[in-house]
């Protein structure tokens, strides 16, 4: 079954059909459960219960949306966060430890780095060190004895660089240290981590996989090697994410193939055309031939999506940069991205690592549902406001 199809009419855990079968699962919310006899509690807390105990055991609607994901991205076991950090943190913590080295592509979530360095690092006393954001093989120099993780995002979600990511999954493995892809960008349908050797994915639910700007939720999925690990460490914890929330995501996973499909087409046309603009110097598009990691894409994903960025030739001033883009009707100021209307930010992005847009103010678009030509003719307008 296609991924198309499969995240229409998946087989999901069977749902509540009284009084009458619905499309749509029950939302079911609740504290308190009640078992049916006391054997059953003592299972319960001998940890042998195979129902749920308690509010925070993932209750049904939660427990479909991560059934949903697993068949999804092809994992072993999935677990559905209260937002996108919040799967970042959780994975990152249950596969590390005190004394652990921890390595980062460069070009990761940055609050997922500063998570690193001033909690890991500084409260845990860990070692966490930065990487270049294209690295592949010759991640191995980084390596230590104790180095335990390997934190990636590819492509990253500000500057577009790819890892080579078999390249380094091939290293891990060798020297059995877990590695975490954040693939939010492509999603599960553009990108499969685990046919690339990947250990666990991150997705910031609240991006493509929602679709529509209205909820918090993020995933991490792990694969056959872990999931017991973070299964229980998950357990642990007692996270749940509210029904609500598990709802929405899995209403919007509905479309996700269909919108897909919209913000790909739409990017790649505007991403052309902007290439064809007197002043714009780079388009950071990993779908485009010009891009320095395009042969990865190429090789690793099945499409892109509706997010890339481009810089000006000129370095120009902020009471210039604040004439185009406050001009723009279309494109809205927002940080996040993934939704259906298109957003846009812009900020000169600083790295530890050399970085190919250093000092360079680098424009990001995430483009949305509306009609293309819009979409260029408000780009054309507010490139008029500079000179």
């Amino acid at each position: 079954m296609k991924d198309e199809t499969k995240i229409i009419a998946g087989n999901w855990p069977a749902r509540d059909t009284t009084p009458a079968t619905t499309i749509n699962p029950p939302c079911y919310k609740g504290s308190t459960v009640l078992f049916n006899c006391y054997a059953d509690m003592q299972k319960s807390r001998r940890g042998e219960y195979p129902g749920i105990s308690y509010g925070t055991d993932r209750l049904p609607t939660q427990r479909q949306f991560e059934e949903a994901m697993r068949q999804l991205e092809g994992g072993a076991v999935t677990r559905v966060f209260q937002s996108g950090i919040a799967a970042i943190q959780t994975a990152l913590m249950a596969f590390s430890g005190s004394g652990d080295h921890i390595l980062i592509v460069d070009n990761a979530y940055d609050p997922g780095q500063r998570f690193c360095h001033k909690v890991l690092q500084k409260k845990y006393k860990m070692e966490c060190t930065l990487v270049p954001p294209n690295v592949g093989a010759e991640i191995e120099r980084y390596l230590q004895p104790n180095t335990r993780l390997i934190l990636l995002e590819s492509p990253g979600s500000i500057t577009f660089e790819l890892q080579d990511i078999p390249a380094i999954t091939t290293i891990a493995r060798q020297k059995n240290i877990v590695t975490l892809l954040d693939a939010t960008w492509a999603t599960p349908l553009y990108l499969k981590p685990f046919e690339l050797g990947v250990d666990a994915t991150i997705h910031a639910v609240t991006k493509y996989i929602s679709g529509y700007s209205d909820l918090l939720a993020g995933t991490v999925t792990v694969g056959d090697r872990y999931a017991e690990q973070f299964a229980e460490f998950y357990k642990l914890m007692k996270i749940y994410t509210p029904a609500e929330e598990c709802y929405q995501a899995l209403r919007g996973m509905h479309s996700l193939a269909v919108r897909l499909r919209q913000h790909e087409q739409s990017a790649l046309t505007l991403a052309k055309w902007l290439q064809t603009v007197p002043l714009v110097d780079e388009v950071l598009h990993p779908a485009l031939p010009c891009h320095p990691e395009h042969h990865i894409w190429k090789r690793d994903f099945r499409g892109s999506s509706g997010l890339f960025a481009f810089t000006f030739k000129k370095d120009y001033s902020e009471t210039e940069l604040a004439a185009f883009i406050d001009s723009l009707a279309l494109f809205k100021l927002g940080y996040s991205w993934g939704g259906y209307q298109s957003l846009l930010t812009a900020a000169k992005t600083a790295r530890a690592t050399p970085s190919r847009y250093a000092g360079k103010t680098v424009i990001r678009l995430s483009v949305g549902l509306e009609d293309c030509d819009d979409l260029r003719e408000d780009l054309e307008k507010g490139m008029g406001m500079l000179t």
